[in-house]
């Protein structure tokens, strides 16, 4: 949801419209859900939807209205950090919110059910290091500077020659570790899988289950592994200091375009919010 209102859709009023069926989709992807459990999920999804129109988009209006503003200047590593925690505190907010619904969807799922799970996660890992784990290092190198330049490029439109070497350089000195973070999405998978065949068991109650899914969640956002935490937080302090210089070297033009871009979601947004109340 805050990929899609923040950063990168074009169509964020058609997105959002549209997110039960692509997130069921993306769902039943993993588990294959039966004719009792896709009514139950579907109905899961418009509920946590229509929470998140009440009382998350208004918070997201006004987080826009405040980067419009902030894109028009200089910023600062320490800026662009403390956007990111925004974006992080958000996010633990949805999450803590859907909870319930994940550990009640988990405890209708089969044993069969978690076998798929495991098969459609080994699909998409192929697929990861197909994106990302390149073995050849200039192959790998290549394709991480297209998907930063690609993002650069949502925001502010058309990089120009020296940024598009800025963008080179940073891939260049980088310290992120592909390999450490393959490992960490493995951890992650590994003890979703696992929570899902504790769920399934059927020897959870029903706090439990929620209990352990929102323990499963504070995991994700900090990892219980602590070499990959202080290797998180070298590469997000990099990250903010390289989307710093960037944005500092971006022309009235390009700032003007982002915050365009920034105005037209903020519209999209409102008119969602209208139509709630209405």
């Amino acid at each position: 949801m805050l990929v899609v209102v923040l950063v990168g859709c074009s169509l964020v009023k058609v997105a959002y419209g549209q997110a039960t069926p692509i997130v069921f989709r993306l769902l039943d992807g993993y588990f294959d859900f039966d004719e009792v459990q896709s009514p139950r999920v579907r109905t899961a999804l418009d509920d946590a939807m229509a929470w998140h129109r009440r009382t998350q988009l208004p918070d997201y209006v006004d987080q826009l209205a405040r980067a419009e503003l902030e894109l028009q200047s200089d910023t600062t590593p320490e800026r662009v950090c403390a956007w990111f925690g925004d974006l992080r505190r958000r996010a633990d907010t949805v999450a803590q919110q859907v909870a319930p619904a994940v550990a009640e969807i988990g405890q209708s799922l089969t044993a069969a059910q978690v076998v798929h799970m495991e098969k459609h996660i080994a699909e998409k890992n192929a697929d990861w290091r197909g994106d990302h784990l390149q073995r050849d290092p200039e192959k790998r190198r290549k394709a991480m500077v297209k998907r930063i330049g690609g993002l650069a490029e949502m925001l502010y439109g058309d990089l120009d020659d020296a940024q598009r070497e800025m963008v080179v350089r940073s891939v260049a000195g980088s310290p992120q570790d592909s390999d450490m973070l393959y490992g960490e999405r493995l951890r992650r998978q590994h003890d979703a899988v696992a929570l899902a065949r504790r769920l399934s068991s059927g020897n959870l109650g029903r706090d439990e289950a929620v209990a352990q899914v929102r323990a499963l969640f504070r995991s994700i956002d900090r990892s219980p592994n602590e070499a990959f935490r202080h290797h998180a937080e070298r590469v997000l302090s990099y990250e903010c200091a390289f989307a710093s210089a960037l944005h500092n070297s971006t022309s009235t033009a390009q700032r003007r375009a982002a915050a365009q871009k920034l105005k037209g979601y903020e519209g999209d947004l409102r008119a969602l919010i209208a139509e709630a109340a209405s």
